[in-house]
């Protein structure tokens, strides 16, 4: 049955679908990102029956050419080998109680085990922003960070300062993330510029390349696409070949998506695509300053969505969705995963589902998790065909009720 193909046989079959190709459009398309010369149409067609039905997973050769012909990159289908439990490895790595690093910290005890405790505990913290409910996060958030800029005051080797300064660049990063994702925008700028001062002081690009992604993020979800396009460039000259070009190129891709480029959005999508897929698979893929795979298929979701590739968004949306819960069905992305919810109703609302789209527009709503400016800015998005389309329904009115509450509640990010 369909249903006990492996994932990846069916995001195949999926992706294939949602171009309306046959088997054979498929094996054509392959040919022009295969490195040299593939088999006869004929011997293709009957792989790729084989592989769609789950006989076999492809091998080295075809997995990268059939992510390309899809737009994505390979371990966004095919599985990456089994990686660490990245929670569990700081926990393991650590060795040291909170109180413990505290206590060190207070009597100036900053030798190489409490730098490595405090960079985990900044690990752990950048690998719980996913799911841990903000107000917390941004209470642990702000006291460590705190803690490592007091640091800096005391006497500590080049490499010991150095060390320090980038910890205090990553908590700055996170600080500011949750403080937007809680509407406090004047405050995740200020907290952005700090973080992109302490990159500049310590040199380090990476720290560098997020302070220009969230001045990035900053503006697409405040509607201002010029300054998305120039933040992702200069972001990217900051942070050569780091793994967030990917995401500068994501937003770059957001922005003239918004904007009614098609071919720049693709060419921006195309340009992470083969950043990514040149890229190692990270250890840990809940930490929030880590680009994996299954955030371009997030990414790409959002333009599909905006240009009206609107089987492709679903194909990607559910995607999206299966990633990020986990088997018992808790929900290990929860804001990845409300975006998806809102592309579904989006891609349900164009097709006369009114009913359906309001289901999956109030479900989005419903998350403890949420980015605020980045969920009403995709819901608007929704709202926009809902009320175009369906204004005098109660169902509709509704709907757009609570969205039009939620903006009130934070009025930075109220929706027009």
């Amino acid at each position: 049955m369909t249903d006990e193909k492996p994932s990846w046989a069916r995001r195949i079959a999926a992706e294939r679908a949602a171009r309306d190709w046959s088997q054979r459009d498929v094996v054509r398309a392959m040919r022009a990102h295969a490195p040299s010369e593939l088999p006869s149409d004929d011997s293709m067609v009957r792989q790729w029956k084989r592989w769609e039905s789950g006989q076999g997973m492809p091998d080295d050769f075809y997995q990268p050419v059939i992510a390309a012909t899809f737009g994505t990159v390979t371990h966004a289908i095919f599985p990456a080998p089994t990686r660490r439990d990245g929670n569990a490895e700081i926990a393991a790595a650590s060795g040291m109680e909170t109180l413990e690093i505290v206590g060190r910290l207070a009597k100036s005890d900053v030798d190489n085990a409490t730098l490595d405790a405090l960079r985990i505990t900044a690990d752990r913290l950048c690998s719980e922003y996913p799911f841990m409910p903000s107000e917390q996060l941004l209470i642990e958030g702000r006291q460590w960070l705190r803690r490592v800029v007091d640091l800096t005051r005391q006497n500590l080797t080049l490499a010991q300062h150095r060390e320090v300064l980038a910890l205090s660049g990553w908590l700055a990063l996170l600080v500011g993330c949750v403080e937007y994702d809680s509407g406090n925008r004047h405050g995740a700028e200020a907290t952005r510029r700090a973080a992109l001062q302490i990159a500049q002081e310590a040199d380090h690009a990476e720290i560098g390349g997020w302070a220009h992604e969230m001045k990035a993020w900053f503006a697409l979800t405040t509607g201002d696409y010029h300054g998305v396009i120039a933040a992702a460039r200069a972001g990217t000259e900051a942070a050569g070949s780091h793994g967030v070009a990917v995401q500068l190129a994501a937003q770059e891709a957001k922005a003239w998506a918004r904007l009614g480029d098609r071919r720049q959005t693709e060419v921006a999508l195309d340009r992470g695509r083969r950043l990514l897929e040149g890229l190692p698979h990270p250890d840990n893929l809940d930490h929030h300053f880590v680009v994996d795979p299954y955030k371009f298929d997030f990414y790409a979701m959002d333009c599909y969505r905006l240009v009206g590739e609107d089987k492709l968004a679903r194909t990607l949306a559910t995607e999206v969705i299966r990633t990020g819960t986990d088997f018992d069905g808790t929900e290990r992305s929860p804001m990845r995963n409300a975006e998806a919810k809102v592309t579904l109703g989006v891609a349900a609302a164009r097709e006369g589902d009114l009913e359906q789209a309001v289901t999956y527009g109030e479900a989005a709503l419903k998350g403890e998790r949420q980015s605020v400016p980045s969920l009403i800015m995709v819901s608007r998005e929704l709202a926009a065909v809902v009320r175009n389309r369906y204004s005098t329904e109660p169902a509709a009115q509704e709907y757009l009720t609570h969205l039009q509450d939620l903006g009130r509640a934070k009025p930075g990010f109220l929706p027009s």
